[in-house]
């Protein structure tokens, strides 16, 4: 259960003299909440940050708390100079970041190395290069043949995407096309997307990369410390996506074989060490059918998903990335890393499956009860009932896990996790996280990226009987409806 309750607590946990005593959490909700509670077990106090209308459980649970200005993000978690003036008044020594906001901010870190205060994640020059989307596939490429990208004119099918965003325009041009028109079309949809990202971006380059057909989504946790050591912390399964957001994970994948994770994971460390990383960070690839994968991108922060690794792992990763901030060694090596039991994540939100899979839900949590009685279940939240869910934030009200020896174990006990939540005064998306994990091709592990618009091609639509089923209820209701009728005849005559 160590890991149920953030992760293994290691010999050593005492921070020395000459190291922080004090931490600021540059960010709010489930993610600050987590942060604070691996300082408390570590003996660091903390300072959570927040916005005149955001003082919801992070700030009961800090050591002190600074507002850093109006709700607008713009204005507070994404402040630089609010942010440092709070690192100042309490005299914080070290910054976690969280994740979003200023996580992956190279500006930020910069900043903070200027007053002398630690950022608990990598150094400036390891998110400016994984930051950039060329630049990150050319190291990948240098480091490890990652199969980053092809230049090969054979391919069949490209997409350009934009360089600095992941939610640009994407055109697919073709290749080897042999009509006039499609090379005019091709030639306009590259010139159309260059200038495009110049005016948003500032910058017009285009990155070609393969299409993938029906990928999985599935990516490497990696711990590096500041003496040249790196690990791989086995692999996530987020397949399960809608709006290129990440919905339900799992740990292990149940498609990776041995050998193509022990691949996926000494490349993903290659990688870290070639860019000098020193946190924990996590490597993502697109994977085909044929278990070829295709390296997209490396995070350099803590991703949302985090839990389930420390679920198989029994590690604290929050701790692991304190301990490599003061400049400790990793404390494990490589086959010290086991993979036990399997984890899943769901990310329950306020938001309605209904409606493009998720539209945000604003609004009071007037009933709020987590499904805490189970046993090997966890859940990661920031709110609490009476909680307001604002239209400034990420609309997430917690992060359900569960854990088993087997799979089966995992996704029994998330199912009845589910149906115990207690959420009232928003809608929330608990109808369509169960019809997932219910759902045939989730449960055999068929899936992809494309899971939720291939199996609802018209969007969800709740719960739907099989069509015997809905036979026997109608016919079920028409039996009753005549009895009743019968019924009402019969005392009608009785009383003539």
């Amino acid at each position: 259960d160590g890991c149920l309750q953030g992760g293994l607590v290691s010999a050593d946990v005492s921070c020395p003299p000459q190291t922080f005593q004090k931490l600021l959490i540059a960010n709010r909700g489930e993610i600050a909440c987590r942060v604070i509670k691996t300082c408390k077990r570590m003996g660091i106090q903390t300072v959570a940050v927040h916005s005149d209308v955001d003082s919801n459980v992070h700030v009961k649970m800090a050591d002190e708390a600074v507002c850093v200005g109006p709700a607008p993000t713009s204005l507070s978690y994404l402040n630089m100079d609010a942010i440092l003036n709070a690192v100042r008044m309490t005299g914080a020594q070290a910054v976690h970041p969280g994740y979003g906001f200023l996580s992956e901010n190279k500006e930020f870190a910069k900043r903070l190395a200027a007053e002398d205060v630690t950022f608990i994640g990598p150094d400036t020059h390891a998110i400016q290069a994984m930051g950039d989307k060329i630049e990150s596939k050319l190291i990948a490429k240098a480091a490890k043949e990652l199969q980053p990208f092809s230049r090969s004119p054979g391919l069949a099918v490209w997409v350009a995407v934009w360089v600095h965003t992941a939610m640009g325009h994407r055109c697919i041009p073709g290749g080897n096309w042999s009509s006039d028109g499609a090379s005019v079309l091709l030639r306009e949809g590259f010139r159309f997307s260059s200038q495009e990202a110049a005016s948003s971006f500032g910058d017009d380059r285009l990155l070609i990369e393969k299409y993938i057909d029906r990928p999985r989504h599935i990516e490497i946790q990696v711990l590096a410390d500041k003496h040249g050591n790196a690990l791989w912390l086995n692999e996530r399964e987020c397949s399960i996506q809608r709006r290129n957001q990440k919905v339900v994970e799992e740990a292990p994948s149940t498609f990776l074989d041995p050998t193509t994770r022990r691949a996926m994971g000494e490349q993903a460390v290659q990688l870290a060490k070639a860019v000098q990383y020193s946190s924990a960070g996590t490597v993502e690839f697109l994977v085909d059918a044929q278990k070829n994968f295709y390296f997209l991108e490396m995070n350099t922060r803590l991703q949302v998903e985090h839990p389930i690794t420390e679920c198989i792992t029994g590690l604290d990763l929050v701790e692991q990335m304190i301990r490599v901030a003061k400049g400790y060694r990793l404390q494990h090596k490589q086959e010290d890393i086991p993979i036990n039991g399997w984890a899943i994540e769901s990310r329950v939100y306020a938001e309605d499956p209904f409606k493009s899979f998720g539209l945000p839900s604003i609004g009071r949590l007037s009933q709020y009860q987590e499904p805490l009685d189970l046993s090997n279940v966890r859940v990661d939240s920031g709110i609490e009932e009476g909680s307001d869910i604002s239209i400034y934030y990420d609309p997430m009200i917690s992060k359900l896990v569960t854990f088993g020896a087997t799979r089966a174990e995992a996704l029994a006990r998330m199912e009845e996790s589910l149906d115990r939540y207690v959420i009232r005064g928003v809608t929330h998306n608990i109808p369509l996280l169960r019809e997932i994990i219910t759902h045939p091709l989730f449960i055999s592990g068929d899936i992809s990226t494309n899971f939720l618009p291939e199996v609802y091609p018209e969007g969800f639509k709740g719960h739907q009987l099989e069509a015997e089923r809905r036979r026997e209820l109608l016919a079920s209701a028409a039996a009753l409806h005549v009895a009743a009728q019968l019924r009402s005849q019969s005392i009608l005559g009785n009383h003539r």
